[in-house]
């Protein structure tokens, strides 16, 4: 893959990820918090996962996706993602499955606005170091 593919992927991922989170704030609204966590999540991932195709990794699996960005962003000197960043997608996870898998879950408003900030969070991280890499201007 060039320079240029990997870019234009990462684009891809990057703005889907925006359109992710978009949703998870509208499902907010509609007071349909599990879904809006699962959103929140999934948006999360897709930033990160534009990040990975800066460097030609990729996952297909949650824990795959994890594991690349810990050992590629997290464990080597990076002036933009840290250890919080880590954990806090770890939470985010945990989130999204209790939401998707667990009959007896119940999501409030209060945890899933935090899911949601915590996907912004992620999001103007990846955004930062897109536009350092000259993926955006």
């Amino acid at each position: 893959m060039n320079i240029e593919e990997r870019n234009n992927l990462a684009k891809v991922r990057y703005e889907r990820a925006e359109e992710l989170l978009k949703t998870a704030r509208i499902l907010i609204k509609e007071k349909d918090y599990k879904s809006a966590n699962n959103r929140a999540f999934y948006s999360a991932e897709q930033a990160i996962k534009a990040v990975l195709s800066t460097i030609e990794k990729n996952s297909e699996t949650h824990n795959g996706v994890l594991s690349v960005f810990n050992m590629e962003f997290i464990h080597k000197p990076s002036n933009y993602f840290t250890k919080n960043d880590m954990k806090m997608f770890r939470g985010m996870g945990r989130i999204r499955e209790a939401s998707d898998y667990d009959d007896f879950y119940i999501a409030d408003k209060a945890e899933c606005e935090k899911q949601v900030e915590n996907a912004e969070h992620i999001l103007k991280t990846v955004y930062k170091y897109l536009k350092d890499k000259g993926i955006y201007e």
